[in-house]
Formats: structure tokens, sequence, C-alpha cells
């Protein structure tokens, strides 16, 4: 049985400096492939027959050809999502995205500019994501299209929850749902001093978690839209979880072709364009139940702890070039 979620990351360029960037998209080289090459990881993503396929990154609406690949993951019966800062979205690509995905996921990570903007680390990301959703919402076609946000909960804009939910979703009238999520510490947020000072605490993640705030949120906002919350701990993949949860068969790929190991720590198990799927499927299971894997992650109980062993997996798995990267990450302070 092979993965049933894979993301693929198909560029590390991004307009944006998001403050807890999992990929450290826009600080490294954008590793991007072009044309025939784009296609063929497209087919082999196909090959290994998954119900869904994350386009993200970096930014993907800065991918030449990224209609094209989305287009030929559609036409092979696979659900295609977008996840887009919105900061790229043009008018003129407004009919090709709706036409060659089947949901567009826009992030939105404030209730105004002033928070969305200092997460995001670019003046003018707010407004640039709320007309990317104001171009989505008039182009949407309706019937086996669905379109909607997803905001990453920091520490710093847990309490401005109920603000987004009462003020953001209005705006839009065919927007679906609204997606809240806790950060995970993953890429720049697992540096040193994020789980102390902008990882949402354990309290909040516990929130997330229970039924209470969703409840309430889901107040907040209109009928219409599904708001859904998640401590995202699932991700950890600690023993315990992958055993209670046989459906859980995600698989990331980073923009060259590259297979990720495990899907939010660094380490790759080989090329999709020059080994066959099913084989980096197969070493990428293996890595969940690698015996250092299962000793770090099985003792995980805090946030704090969490970031910690990403940051002890993280550099055991990397190559020697993500490791460089990794020792330049700066503190967060």
């Amino acid at each position: 049985m092979g993965p049933n979620n894979i993301i693929w990351d198909v560029t590390y360029a991004c307009p944006l400096r998001c403050t807890h960037c999992y990929s450290e998209s826009g600080r490294r080289p954008s590793r991007q492939l072009r044309g025939d090459d784009l296609l063929r990881v497209a087919d082999a993503i196909i090959a290994l027959r998954p119900e869904n396929v994350v386009l993200a990154g970096g930014e993907p609406l800065l991918v030449d050809g990224i209609f094209k690949v989305a287009g030929r993951l559609k036409n092979a019966g696979i659900h295609v999502i977008v996840y887009t800062g919105g900061w790229s979205l043009r008018p003129s690509m407004v009919e090709d995205l709706v036409r060659v995905c089947d949901e567009v996921t826009v992030s939105v990570d404030g209730a105004t500019a002033e928070v969305h903007d200092r997460i995001r680390g670019r003046k003018g990301s707010f407004d640039r994501a709320l007309a990317a959703l104001h171009l989505i919402d008039a182009a949407s076609p309706g019937e086996g299209f669905t379109f909607g946000i997803d905001s990453v909960v920091v520490r710093s804009n847990f309490d401005d929850l109920d603000l987004l939910c009462s003020t953001i979703p209005q705006r839009f009238g065919r927007l679906g749902y609204l997606s809240i999520g806790a950060a995970i510490p993953s890429g720049l947020a697992s540096r040193i001093g994020f789980a102390e000072h902008e990882l949402p605490t354990d309290e909040q993640v516990a929130a997330l978690g229970g039924a209470e705030l969703p409840r309430r949120l889901q107040a907040l906002a209109p009928p219409s839209v599904r708001v859904s919350c998640r401590d995202n701990l699932d991700l950890q993949m600690n023993p315990a979880q992958l055993a209670a949860d046989p459906d859980y068969r995600p698989l990331v790929v980073e923009p060259d072709g590259e297979v990720r190991g495990m899907p939010i720590y660094e380490g790759t198990v080989g090329n999709l364009l020059t080994e066959p799927g099913e084989v980096l499927w197969e070493r990428s299971m293996a890595r969940w139940s690698d015996p250092l894997v299962t000793e770090i992650l099985s003792g995980i109980r805090t946030m704090r702890e969490w970031s910690e062993a990403t940051r002890r997996l993280d550099y055991h798995f990397a190559s020697e070039r993500d490791r460089l990267r990794i020792d330049r990450r700066p503190a967060f302070r």
C-alpha cells in the first residue's frame, strides 16, 4: 500500500519570509525543476496512485508550468490542492488555477495586516492574500471546486483567532473552509528559541485539539464556512501514533524530486527522477521505524521536547549541505 497523501514542495522560491517557515523558502536555492523534468516527477507521483497531491513550497504559483503539472495530476484522477500565500496570484492566472485544481488554500495568519504581515515577514502580504481570495471567490466555478483559508497558530496570534473567524470569512461568499492549525517545530520553527517564545504553548495546543475552542470559533463564522482546528501532534510520527493509525501514509517530495524519509524532518531517501517511487516509499517507511527515530520520538511530551527531538533527527539524517544550512539558522529571540 502506497502513500495516500503526497505533498510536493515544487519550489523553495518565495516572496515571503515567514518566521516559522518549515522549508526555509526564500532563504535558500529554489531547486525547482523545469519543463519535462517537472512532468517526469508528476508522472512518478501518479504511478504511486495517491488520493491527494498538495502542490506547495515556497510559492507554487512562481513555477512556470505549474498549471500543466496540476492538470496532469488531475487528469490522472488525483485530487489536486494548491497552497499559496496569495502574493503571486495575478488576475490572468485565476481561470487556469480554478480549472486545473480541485482545491486552493490561501494562507492567512491573522485578522489584521499588523498580525499577518509580522508573521509572514513582508509588509502588504495580508492585503495580497485577501486580494487573492477575492479573485478566487469571483472565479470559483462552484461544484467540483472549493477554496479556503489556512491559518498557522503561533503563540503571538492565538488570541487573534476569535477576530479572525468573526471578520475574515464573511468577506468571501463562496469560501468553503477555515483551517486552523498549530505551528510545529519543523524547519525555522525548530530553531533555538522558537519553542520558548513563539511556538504555541502546550495549553494552546491542547485547546486546538479539544472541543470547546473549535465549537466557539465555528459559531463566529458563517454557517457555510467549515471551521476546523488541529493540534498537529500527529505530525510527530511517534511509534504509538503510527501504530494506531494505519491510514496515515504521507510522503513529501522536495522541489528537485528528492523524497524525504519523514515529512517534517530533514533527510532524503532518493530521487523520483532516478529511482522507482515504490522503492523510495519503502525506504521512507523504513525510516519511520529506525531505532534512533523510535527512541527519540517515543519520549516527547511537550512542544519544547518536540523541538529538541526535531533538531536531533534533522542533524542526524541531513546531508552535509543541509547541516550547513541548519548551522546558519539564527536563534529566535
